[in-house]
C-alpha cells in the first residue's frame, strides 16, 4: 500500500504519519507547502524571526518524496511581517490560510493520475480544508480518501462558539476565524467528510464531533504523542518560609475558545494573592481588554520550544477548559514537565485524567469548579510534586512512535 499525504505546514501530528509511512515503506510523497534544507546557506542571512519560521519547515525525508508549492506560503509568512496583513486576511486575502490550504490541495490533485498510471498511489491521505480537489480526483481514479480531522467537527465546533459568543459577549472578537467561515468553506468542510472512506481523530471528542450521517465511515481513533519527559526539581515550600503563590499556567491563543474567559472568572472568585495567573499565547484583542476582565495576571510572550516547556516547569499546575479543541498538544507537554492539569472534555484529552492523580477533568463553563480545584492544589500542595510525577509518567506512556504505528495499522487492515 503506497499513500500520498499533502498537508501545507507538517505540523507535530503530520509528520508521525509521514515519518511512520516512510519507515514502513508505504509513502509515495508528502505533498506540503514549503520544506528547507537546515544546511542552506541563504538561511543564514535572513532576520532572525524569519529564519526561524523557515526553519521550522524542514522534514527528515528524502528529497524525492517531497513535493513543495512554495510561493503562497512564502507570501503568507512574509506579507504580515511588511504590515500587508490585508493579503493574508481569513478567506479573502491572496495569501491567506485558506488560499495556501487550496493551492495545495489543487496542485496534488492535479498529481494523482500521472502517479496512479505509475502504479506509485493506491491512497490519499489528506487534512481538513486541504481534501476536497484531492479526495475528487481519488475517487475518479478508484483510490481510496482518508481524512485526518484534528478538530471537531465544524458543525460542533460552530455551535459551540456561537453559544459562546451569546454567553460572554464580550469575548466573542477572540473566538478566532471559525465562526466567521462562509458558507463556501463550510460547504467544502461537509464535502470534504462526504468523500471520505476513512476518518482519523486524535480522540472522544472530535469523534463524538461527528454527525450521524457518517456514523457508519470506518474511523480511526489515535491520541497524540507526548514530547519526551524532562525531569522536573521539585522544590517544596518550606513550613517556615512565607508561601508563594501557586503558579497557575494557560498557553494558547489568548480567546474563549481556549476558555480563557471562564479562568479568568475562576480567578475573579479567588481574588486572593495566594495564585498567580501566568498566561502566555497569542493576543486575540488588545492586551487592555485583558487587564480589564483581570488586572493581576502574568503575561509571558511566545518564545522557542524549549524556553516553552522550561516556562512550564516554573508553575505548578496547568489549566486548559477549552471549548472547542481536537487534542492541544500543550496538555502532554505541560504534563512531561511535571504540571498536573485541569481541562475539559472538549480539550480531547479526557484519557489524560485519573481524576485526583494526573489532574481533574472539569465541565465546560465552570468558572466555580475550576475556582474549587485550584483551592483544592492551594490547600494541598505537598500532592502537587507526587500528582506531577504521576502526570509526567502518564503523559510519557503516550508516544508519536505509538500514534504512527496505531494510524498505519489501522490502515492496513481497512485498506487490505
Amino acid at each position: 500500500m503506497k499513500i500520498l499525504v499533502l498537508h501545507p505546514t507538517g505540523n507535530r501530528n503530520v509528520r508521525a504519519i509521514v515519518t511512520a509511512l516512510f519507515q514502513a515503506g508505504m509513502l509515495t510523497e508528502f505533498n506540503t507547502a514549503l520544506s528547507v534544507n537546515r544546511s542552506a546557506p541563504w538561511l543564514k542571512i535572513l532576520p532572525v524571526a524569519i529564519r526561524n519560521d523557515m526553519l521550522r519547515r524542514s522534514f527528515d525525508l528524502p528529497r524525492d518524496k517531497i513535493h513543495t508549492n512554495p510561493l503562497l506560503e512564502i507570501a503568507r509568512i512574509l506579507l504580515p511581517k511588511m504590515k500587508l496583513d490585508c493579503m493574508v486576511r481569513h478567506e479573502h486575502g491572496w495569501a491567506s490560510v485558506d488560499a495556501v490550504y487550496k493551492n495545495l490541495d489543487k496542485s496534488a490533485s492535479a498529481r494523482l493520475r500521472c502517479l496512479k498510471s505509475k502504479g506509485l498511489v493506491q491512497a490519499v491521505y489528506a487534512y481538513e480544508d486541504g481534501a476536497m480537489a484531492t479526495f475528487i480526483r481519488a475517487k475518479e481514479l478508484g483510490l481510496p480518501c482518508v481524512y485526518d480531522l484534528p478538530i471537531a467537527y465544524w458543525e460542533t465546533g460552530r455551535a459551540l462558539m456561537l453559544e459562546e459568543a451569546m454567553r460572554l459577549p464580550l469575548w466573542a472578537n477572540t473566538l478566532g476565524g471559525g465562526i466567521n467561515d462562509s458558507q463556501a468553506k463550510l460547504e467544502r468542510k461537509t464535502r470534504e467528510l462526504e468523500l471520505a472512506d476513512i476518518v482519523v481523530t486524535p480522540g472522544k471528542f472530535v469523534a463524538d464531533s461527528l454527525p450521524e450521517w457518517a456514523n457508519g465511515k470506518p474511523f480511526i481513533m489515535a491520541p497524540f504523542g507526548s514530547p519526551e519527559t524532562i525531569q522536573r526539581i521539585m522544590t517544596p515550600t518550606k513550613p517556615d518560609s512565607p508561601k508563594r503563590p501557586l503558579r497557575i499556567l494557560f498557553v494558547g491563543s489568548m480567546g474563549q475558545r481556549k476558555g480563557l474567559g471562564d479562568l479568568f472568572a475562576a480567578m475573579r472568585l479567588l481574588n486572593s494573592k495566594d495564585f498567580e495567573l501566568v498566561v502566555m499565547g497569542s493576543l486575540q484583542a488588545d492586551m487592555e481588554f485583558y487587564r480589564a476582565e483581570l488586572p493581576a495576571f502574568t503575561y509571558e510572550a511566545g518564545r522557542p520550544y524549549e524556553a516553552v516547556l522550561e516556562l512550564m516547569r516554573s508553575c505548578d499546575v496547568f489549566c486548559l477548559p477549552s471549548i472547542v479543541e481536537g487534542r492541544a498538544l500543550v496538555m502532554q507537554e505541560a504534563m512531561s514537565q511535571g504540571l498536573p492539569v485541569i481541562i475539559t472534555p472538549n480539550t480531547g484529552g479526557e484519557d489524560l485524567v485519573i481524576e485526583g492523580q494526573t489532574g481533574f477533568l472539569v465541565p465546560i463553563r465552570s468558572p466555580e469548579i475550576i475556582a474549587d480545584r485550584l483551592r483544592w492544589f492551594n490547600s494541598n500542595r505537598s500532592k502537587i510534586a507526587e500528582m506531577g510525577i504521576y502526570a509526567q509518567e502518564y503523559a510519557a506512556t503516550y508516544s508519536w512512535e505509538s500514534y504512527g504505528s496505531k494510524i498505519i495499522n489501522s490502515l492496513n487492515e481497512l485498506l487490505t
